[in-house]
């Protein structure tokens, strides 16, 4: 990626331009120290004076009402800015050149301004060391903070309820909040000059006069500190989506990503940049000049990779493609200047700012196209059957062939803040992360919009950062990944009714991750390890076999801070720090093995590990012929690792007549005794059920149970006396107390109702002559008596 710039021949300005703003990604509006406020024109190339400013007003900063607060639509844009001065003013002027307003603000020069996200608010910094809050009507709400030095700059937060501020080498986040504690760190050992703070990832930009520009979190934690510059660092702007940011100093504009690391360095003949602003739709920038010109530069040769296709933004209405295996190149034209693209699953999708382009690699000659509502799309994300875009308006999941399929949504939605960590897209589902309550997920079904489940969000207990979801499988088994604020990694299901939600932790310190496009695979970096997780779900089946399915390898080849980009087959594109592509492999087996597993194939699936003699395959298979309730599979995989004592339970688990309730002695095994329990109540098992709460001694549940059937309370009563007597111990539980008076244990009895429940269930119809070949997530209790899961006494 590089930036396409261009000036004037002639400089329209004749003294240094101070501040710049764009209203439309065609309309930009430049002030300068001639007085002038200046219209550009760029799809006609005129320029027009605005307004022609007092002989004593020198313009400092603007910065155009938010469109999005005055309701603007793509074409029409802001209709109000706010211009600030040396003269200690600040001036509200018109779209039509108006002024409508002129306030005294600060003693001395008003260094800047910036309205909030909501419109509702304008904050000020002067030469007098004062931070000023303001109504949309211009009357003084605060003084926030009184410092000894000049505040340079300055940035709302992204709820409009803080404000970022430089004081001297030091940054201050203050709430607005009247007793709020600030939060302050030294920044830069010069004095800084320029911040920007953006709302979708929640960084923080700084530039000072240390000649370093530096990223930064909202804990004062230096993401990223450039190395020393020739000139101060005049200017800096992140881009609307957060995704890049600009840089400016002496004859100097450098296009940076997110990461901090260097897309493009451009050295025009301008002097010093002093301010930096990105169009709408972050495609252009525009910077004040020095030397009275206004810089305007076109992002250009973004490049997108996809399996052997590669695919390069090459001038803003064209994109070049080419598919590296035989050499075949297509040139794509579009009316409108591109915004987004995106390129995944044999599709690439192409967004204008009027359009939606896709195209399918088969035929890129014949797009499906539609019209959007909005110009300014800000995040694309695509799965097999469908892909979603975002704009400031909302989220809709489209179809391949440009039908719109759901506008998920909820109360208090933002989608104008949401992007790659925070939106989440499989084939049956769609999850979106809240801005307002950072620990609450919505997941929606993809197809109708709607919540899934019970309606209710997925809460964390943290803080969520970000989320993914796996690409492969039935809908009712979709997980999602969620790195929280401590970096901790936890999957979770999706689909849950009634029942609750189970989260499992697998891993910890994780920097970046990504599914597998075709196989419910999980790579990570995760405290300076490189890590597979070949069968994720395993947190859900076996926990023992987690560490068991897990490859890991040392990552100091990556360097530091290291990201994955793409997970595609057994292919791993990773970023490193300094931008480079770099990739890696992963065993092609376990995606085959997935593959065997998902069509039921398990005789493939053994004869597979056979071949391969890897203890990793095994206990992927062990886990997933569990979870899939195949027991000679299981038997077999469980053997292969050495799990005597598992196998000896699936063994008796296949003595079991009844095929509910060997399914329930496999939710047993998975760790999941309420499982177990409503399968065997589901299936009219009402005698396993009792007992499986006594053996995993559950006495209150258990006779709960046989009370409420009205069976078996004398055999519950039976093994709580049993119980007792083997440890010395008195009753404690007064509902055992109540019916030990009134109800005669006589063993021989007990023991030949239990027959007699044994009976019944041989005696019952199976559906299938082979019990063996059936398992599930379930509880029972074998006859045979044979070894149990691990359980905890508790009276």
């Amino acid at each position: 990626m590089r930036l396409k710039t261009t000036l004037q021949k002639e400089p329209k300005h004749s003294e240094l331009v101070s501040c710049v703003g764009w209203t439309t990604p065609e309309e930009l509006y430049s002030g300068a120290d001639d007085h002038l406020v200046l219209k550009w024109n760029l799809s006609n190339n005129e320029t027009n004076t605005l307004v022609k400013l007092p002989d004593d007003v020198f313009p400092t900063d603007m910065h155009w009402f938010p469109k999005s607060a005055a309701g603007g639509g793509k074409k029409t844009g802001s209709d109000l800015f706010v211009l600030t001065s040396t003269d200690g003013k600040i001036h509200l002027i018109s779209k039509t050149g108006r002024v409508e307003k002129s306030i005294e603000a600060h003693k001395g020069a008003v260094l800047a301004g910036r309205w909030s996200y909501d419109g509702s608010a304008l904050v000020t910094a002067g030469e007098d060391g004062q931070v000023k809050i303001w109504s949309r009507s211009g009357m003084l709400r605060s003084t926030l903070t009184q410092n000894s030095s000049s505040v340079y700059g300055i940035a709302w937060g992204p709820d409009s309820d803080q404000v970022l501020f430089t004081n001297g080498r030091q940054l201050v986040i203050k709430s607005l909040q009247p007793n709020a504690k600030p939060t302050m760190w030294k920044a830069h050992d010069g004095v800084i000059l320029n911040v920007d703070w953006n709302p979708v990832n929640n960084l923080i930009l700084s530039g000072g006069e240390d000649c370093r520009y530096k990223v930064w979190d909202t804990y004062g934690r230096v993401m990223y500190n450039s190395s020393a510059h020739d000139y101060p660092i005049t200017s800096v702007a992140w881009t609307p989506d957060g995704e890049l940011f600009a840089v400016g100093s002496f004859n100097t504009l450098r296009i940076c990503d997110q990461a901090g690391w260097s897309y493009s360095l451009e050295k025009p003949n301008t002097g010093s940049l002093f301010k930096l602003a990105w169009s709408g739709d972050g495609t252009q920038v525009a910077g004040a000049c020095g030397n009275g010109q206004v810089l305007i530069g076109h992002l250009i040769e973004r490049r997108l990779e996809w399996k052997n296709y590669e695919a390069t933004v090459v001038s803003s209405k064209q994109v070049d493609v080419r598919n590296v295996v035989n050499d075949v190149k297509d040139k794509l034209d579009f009316r409108d200047r591109i915004i987004k693209l995106s390129f995944a699953f044999s599709h690439l999708i192409v967004a204008t700012s009027s359009q939606c382009y896709i195209f399918n690699v088969r035929n890129f000659n014949t797009p499906m196209i539609f019209d959007l509502k909005e110009g300014n799309v800000t995040l694309i994300l695509q799965a097999e059957k469908h892909f979603v875009l975002v704009d400031t308006a909302g989220v809709y999941v489209y179809s391949y062939d440009g039908r719109m399929v759901s506008s998920p949504r909820y109360a208090g939605m933002r989608a104008d803040v949401l992007n790659y960590q925070t939106v989440a897209l499989s084939n049956d589902t769609i999850a979106i992360r809240d801005k307002t309550d950072e620990k609450v997920v919505y997941v929606f079904d993809a197809q109708t919009g709607k919540n899934l489940g019970d309606g209710k969000p997925i809460t964390h207990k943290l803080e969520v950062m970000e989320i993914a979801l796996d690409q492969c499988g039935p809908a009712t088994e979709r997980r999602l990944a969620i790195v929280d604020k401590n970096r901790d990694l936890y999957v979770t299901s999706v689909r849950v009714f009634g029942g609750e939600r189970k989260t499992h932790k697998l891993g910890n310190m994780i920097q970046s991750l990504a599914w597998n496009d075709s196989a419910n695979m999980l790579a990570a970096f995760a405290d300076s390890k490189f890590t597979v997780w070949y069968y994720p779900n395993v947190v859900f089946v076996d926990r023992d076999l987690i560490n068991r399915t897990v490859f890991s390898k040392d990552a100091s080849e990556f360097g530091k801070n290291p990201q994955i980009l793409q997970y595609t087959g057994n292919h791993v594109v990773i970023r490193r720090a300094e931008g480079s592509i770099v990739s890696t492999v992963t065993s092609p087996y376990p995606s085959i093995l997935h593959n065997y597993v998902q069509s039921s194939r398990f005789a493939d699936a053994v004869r597979l590990c056979r071949f391969v003699k890897d203890d990793i395959l095994w206990a992927c298979l062990a886990a997933m012929s569990a979870y899939a309730k195949d027991l000679n599979t299981a038997e077999v995989s469980y053997a292969a690792i050495l799990e005597a004592e598992k196998v000896q339970f699936i063994v008796n688990i296949k003595d079991i007549p009844v095929k509910e309730a060997r399914n329930a002695e496999m939710a047993l095994l998975c760790g999941s005794p309420q499982d177990a329990e409503a399968i065997l109540l589901t299936a009219g098992l009402t005698f396993r059920a009792i007992m499986l709460n006594i053996q995993l001694y559950n006495w209150d549940r258990a006779l709960e149970l046989a009370v409420k059937h009205k069976t078996h309370v004398d055999t519950v009563l039976g093994y709580r006396q049993r119980y007792l007597e083997r440890f010395s111990k008195k009753e404690n539980i007064k509902r055992y107390q109540q019916y030990k008076d009134g109800i005669e244990i006589d063993w021989e009895k007990i023991e030949s109702k239990i027959e007699y429940e044994y009976q019944k269930e041989r005696e019952r119809p199976t559906p299938s002559s082979q019990p063996a070949s059936t398992g599930s997530t379930g509880s029972s209790v074998s006859r045979t008596g044979g070894p149990r899961p691990r359980v905890t006494a508790q009276t």
